[in-house]
């Protein structure tokens, strides 16, 4: 939306040395604050850890004290959780950390991913 202003009134000589009144407009822009709201996603990265038909319950316990210095009661809690579950969050952080954790566990044979926390 414009705001319109008369600039000036000009005189000019016309034909016959009739006088002609020009009325010069102009159309300047309405200062406009475009703000874009951009959300960050504050929400940091998981790895989850998924149930499999391979790995023994102890191993995986091991597992998690071994990548992520768990006690080994916290990481038979995350064990059990997985095993009764189907799945658990073992580590949260940066996306880069959790493509590293994810590698590591790939690496000692689980199943695991990771995705935006909810």
């Amino acid at each position: 939306m414009g705001l319109c202003t008369e600039d000036a009134v000009r005189v000019a000589a016309g034909p016959v040395g009739t006088n002609v009144t020009l009325s010069a407009a102009q159309a300047t822009p309405e200062a406009i604050e475009h703000t874009e709201v951009l959300e960050a996603e504050d929400r940091p990265w998981v790895t989850v850890v998924w149930d499999d038909p391979v790995n023994l319950m102890h191993y995986v316990t091991y597992i998690f004290q071994k990548l992520f210095g768990y006690s080994k009661g916290k990481a038979t809690e995350l064990m059990l959780k997985v095993h009764n579950d189907g799945k658990a969050v073992v580590s949260s952080g940066s996306r880069d950390k959790m493509e590293h954790d994810v590698q590591r566990l790939h690496s000692a044979g689980l199943w695991a991913t990771m995705q935006r926390d909810d």
